[in-house]
């Protein structure tokens, strides 16, 4: 057991109830990756931005709606279980990984939440642009080495 009461230092973290170092770290200013699958079932791995709200379970990335990473999300999304997909950032030796069901949020008070939560973890307003939405990863599971 590690000295946060259970927790493993390294590897499956509690994602509504993280270590302070685990959720510090998804606060500091890292550039992320997300992973989607493709329709064959391929990964398809881009840099993005990603916030992660613990209390509600959800990591959000914000992006373009005829973006490859929506339509793979929207592809999908009849799948069972959904869209599964993960986000990780890495800084040196420590890392972070969220996996979820992802969703696409299309309603201006999801995007403009999204984009209030983008600004405040990395310190830049996204430029406006209408076609922004919003990829939900609503997380069951997170891994990483603080």
């Amino acid at each position: 057991m590690g000295r946060d009461g259970g927790t493993a230092r390294r590897g499956r973290r509690d994602p509504r109830h993280p270590e302070e170092a685990y959720l510090a770290f998804w606060r500091e200013r890292h550039l992320c990756t997300l992973t989607t699958l493709r329709p064959d079932g391929t990964p398809h791995v881009v840099p993005v931005g990603v916030t992660y709200d613990p209390r509600a379970g959800v990591a959000r990335v914000i992006t373009r709606r005829s973006s490859t990473k929506v339509a793979n999300v929207l592809a999908a999304a009849d799948r069972p279980g959904g869209a599964r997909v993960a986000v990780c950032q890495v800084d040196r030796r420590r890392w972070a990984t969220l996996e979820g069901a992802a969703t696409v949020r299309t309603d201006p008070e999801a995007v403009a939440d999204a984009e209030a939560r983008y600004a405040e973890r990395y310190r830049r307003v996204p430029s406006p642009n209408p076609e922004r939405v919003v990829i939900e990863i609503a997380v069951d599971r997170a891994l990483g080495s603080v």
